[in-house]
């Protein structure tokens, strides 16, 4: 992954949590340096033990810690300079979640060798869809609730998402239905 996604999971822990904690999170990740560069990518594994660090330090459960970053990494790539990029992808919540795919397609113009999910989008019915995630990434589902949650609260709409099919590692297929009030 991206070091920006190492840097919003860094940032997430010293806003809500203080500076003390994040040492500790980092201590107990076993990283040598925490400063990550945003353009630079580093191993999966060390994001996942960011998570796991922190679900031990924080004494929360390692499926809170993802679903709060999900969140948080709307708000914090907003602030690094997508703001506008993710304003583009739809005037609405559900127009930004049928470009989901063009939002990724953008951001891969910054982040050459960026191996993004995919996204398929169906309405379902009135104020409902089904949102597919496909990811080469095991263990996200609820990073992509908190995501989704995330955009929600940007487009002032309210939803219920409920995980109807969790992928696994073989297939990294994850289903959404979501209910909202625009």
């Amino acid at each position: 992954m991206y070091g920006l996604v190492n840097r919003a999971v860094r940032d997430l822990v010293i806003t809500q949590f203080g500076e003390a904690k994040w040492t500790a999170v980092s201590q107990r990740a076993e990283l040598d340096n925490d400063n990550f560069v945003c353009m630079s990518q580093y191993p999966d594994h060390i994001t996942y033990d960011l998570v796991s660090a922190a679900s031990k330090e924080l004494n929360l459960a390692p499926s809170e810690i993802l679903r709060a970053f999900g969140q948080y990494w709307i708000k914090y790539t907003a602030k690094e300079g997508y703001g506008e990029l993710i304003a583009r992808t739809g005037r609405s919540f559900v127009e930004c979640l049928h470009n989901l795919n063009d939002l990724h397609g953008r951001v891969a113009l910054t982040f050459p060798d960026l191996k993004p999910p995919s996204f398929q989008c169906k309405q379902t019915g009135p104020n409902e869809v089904a949102l597919h995630y496909i990811s080469h990434r095991d263990g996200l589902t609820l990073f992509v609730v908190g995501l989704l949650e995330g955009l929600a609260e940007l487009y002032g709409t309210e939803i219920n998402v409920r995980v109807e099919l969790k992928g696994s590692a073989d297939n990294g297929n994850d289903v959404f239905h979501i209910s909202y009030t625009e």
